[in-house]
């Protein structure tokens, strides 16, 4: 079917109903960014294949909201198709309710599936809807599940354990803090929902997720009982006995609907951005509806979880290190030989390599490093106007040739046993504009600011935003995406709440947290740069105004030096890159051949 059959299948389905529209979010019934083949309807509705977007269909008009990381790609893969583009928080942009409001008219019954929308994001929905002229919200269909017949079954794959010696606290010692963090906020139990906190909490893994090590399950905790919901033929014995040893018991996936309503305890919290609606609905005990303990307890890296981030990003480093020679390599051949047309010349053919052929050699060399796993996202390799689009991925379509000039923005990470890594590098792959150079040092500028910044213990990443950003600013240049994010040990690449981003959010900065820092510039239909190191936050110095934090690089790899505007960076800057390089070298070196070697050696060299 294409989008347009599809879109007229869910017409058909919408007018047995009677209703007005029906919604399509990106998200699973656990709301996680990242999702299972069997709950992507958004992107099976639309095309669109982005991580964060919402479809909308009515009787006669379709949309689509999406954020700036994905306006290039969405108004791509919606062409040809009835969705329009919404792009969100740009000036003129309709709500959703807004929409529908114009779209389908006063008291208009709409429709979405309860399952995959969190309590918080339908009660939000019910009342804009309700000032749009009294529209009314149903909640428990699942048209999919009517018109999607190839649908792809929800994931059966094995779960794992994931060892002491690399998660550093037990499964019993974590669930007795949750515990205590429970009776603080006075509640007595609660259903964990978010795949990475009850693999985190169980020190198990899985494949279930694209690059995200989790395995699709609740987890209802009581005074006394925990319970595993989860379809039992994931479980290997080994498994089910580490289980049963923990004092976790199991019951069928299906079932975590009537374990709500079966719950004894006086109260249960609630995590409402978390637990999706028609879950929230079931419950027939008192809700103490709070944001889950375990989002920021996981955040927070033990000296175990700190020494594996460290060991990955060891192993991580060689990889890029061996990947940016082999590259160099190349971009030498291309300066040395005249070539035709064809890419040949009296010396024989000129290897060709493109964006996939990058993608695929680096994740090659990574796949060599000892605890390798798996990559941590869908690699971004994009060249010159590709660059620009900030989350895109090549495919056999849109895939193109590097060439000896410009600008290759790579976005790549590693799943290691012992840690995930996350590392941006813009690399001048020959001749660039002026204009490319004071991007890039603007950009690197923006980088290093937040890599020197000293703060209060608690201070939020929307304060220290702006420094990534001031640069930029002075030049009339910006970028809609956050600046950095968490990062799990062996888990989801993003994890919060804890971020650096221009809207507020309130989540402190505390010791041994780890974050990205990743500023970017993005000119559409000519170049982007985006440079990132993920960072771990350790203690500073305290003083009679409290405990003062700071930053320690963890990712180890050579900044490209060559487009540099050397008179734009401040001493300190200049200070801070020569003594990263510095550290590099030194640490990198010894894992690499003498010509890998001397390579690094003239990548870290002195500004």
């Amino acid at each position: 079917m294409t989008v347009n059959q599809r879109i007229e299948a869910l017409r058909e389905v919408m007018q047995r109903e009677h209703l007005a529209a029906f919604i399509l979010p990106s998200t699973d019934p656990h709301q996680g960014e990242y999702v299972p083949d069997h709950w992507k309807g958004r992107e099976w509705i639309s095309g669109f294949n982005g991580s964060a977007g919402t479809a909308v269909v009515t009787m006669t008009s379709a949309a689509l909201w999406t954020d700036s990381r994905y306006f290039i790609a969405a108004e791509e893969q919606l062409r040809g198709t009835e969705f329009q583009l919404m792009k969100l928080k740009m000036p003129g942009t309709p709500t959703i309710p807004e929409w529908i409001g114009k779209e389908c008219g006063a008291g208009a019954e709409v429709g979405l599936d309860g399952m995959v929308n969190s309590a918080n994001a339908v009660k939000d929905l019910i009342a804009d809807l309700r000032q749009q002229g009294g529209i009314t919200l149903r909640t428990n269909l699942d048209p999919l599940s009517q018109i999607w017949k190839d649908r792809p079954a929800i994931p059966e794959n094995p779960v794992e354990i994931y060892p002491m010696e690399y998660a550093g606290e037990s499964c019993h010692e974590k669930i007795a803090r949750i515990r205590k963090a429970l009776r603080e906020k006075h509640a007595d139990g609660m259903l964990m929902s978010a795949l990475d906190d009850i693999a985190w909490t169980l020190n198990l893994r899985g494949t279930d997720v694209h690059c995200n090590p989790v395995f699709v399950s609740y987890l209802l905790i009581s005074t006394k009982d925990v319970t595993l919901y989860i379809n039992k033929v994931k479980l290997t014995p080994q498994v089910e006995a580490y289980l049963a040893a923990e004092g976790i018991a199991v019951a069928p996936y299906e079932d975590v609907a009537k374990g709500l309503k079966d719950y004894f305890e006086y109260n249960i919290l609630l995590d409402p951005d978390e637990v999706n609606y028609t879950l929230y609905k079931q419950v027939t005990r008192e809700i103490v509806e709070a944001e889950s303990p375990v989002k920021r307890m996981k955040t927070v890296k033990n000296p175990t979880e700190i020494a594996g981030f460290k060991s990955a990003m060891l192993k991580d480093g060689i990889a890029m290190v061996k990947f940016l020679h082999w590259l160099d390599k190349w971009k030498g051949d291309q300066r040395d030989r005249s070539h035709d047309s064809l890419g040949t010349s009296d010396q024989g053919p000129v290897p060709l390599i493109s964006e996939l052929s990058v993608s695929d050699k680096l994740e090659s060399l990574r796949a060599e490093q000892p605890l390798y796993r798996d990559i941590s996202f869908d690699t971004i390799a994009g060249y010159q106007a590709h660059g620009a689009i900030v989350h895109y991925e090549a495919t056999p379509e849109t895939d193109i040739p590097l060439k000896p000039e410009g600008f290759l923005l790579l976005d790549s990470g590693a799943q290691y046993l012992d840690g995930t890594t996350d590392i941006t590098r813009t690399i001048a792959l020959g001749p660039l504009t002026e204009v490319q150079k004071r991007v890039y040092t603007l950009v690197l500028k923006g980088h290093i600011q937040i890599e020197l910044c000293k703060f209060p213990s608690g201070a939020s990443g929307t304060q220290l935003d702006v420094l990534a950003r001031e640069a930029l600013w002075r030049e009339g240049l910006n970028y809609l995406h956050g600046t950095g994010h968490g990062v799990g040990t062996y888990l989801n690449v993003h994890e919060g709440p804890h971020q650096f981003r221009m809207e507020w959010k309130p989540a402190p900065l505390v010791a041994g947290m780890t974050i990205t820092d990743e500023p970017g510039i993005y000119l559409e239909g000519k170049f982007g740069v985006r440079i990132e190191n993920t960072l771990l936050i350790t203690p500073y110095k305290e003083t009679q105004f409290g405990q003062f934090l700071q930053f320690e690089s963890l990712t180890l790899c050579p900044i490209d030096t060559t487009p540099i505007v050397k008179e734009l960076l401040l001493d300190e800057e200049i200070a801070w890159l020569n003594q990263y390089h510095k550290r590099v070298f030194a640490t990198l070196s010894p894992h690499l051949d003498d010509e890998e070697k001397e390579w690094l050696k003239q990548a870290c060299k002195a500004i």
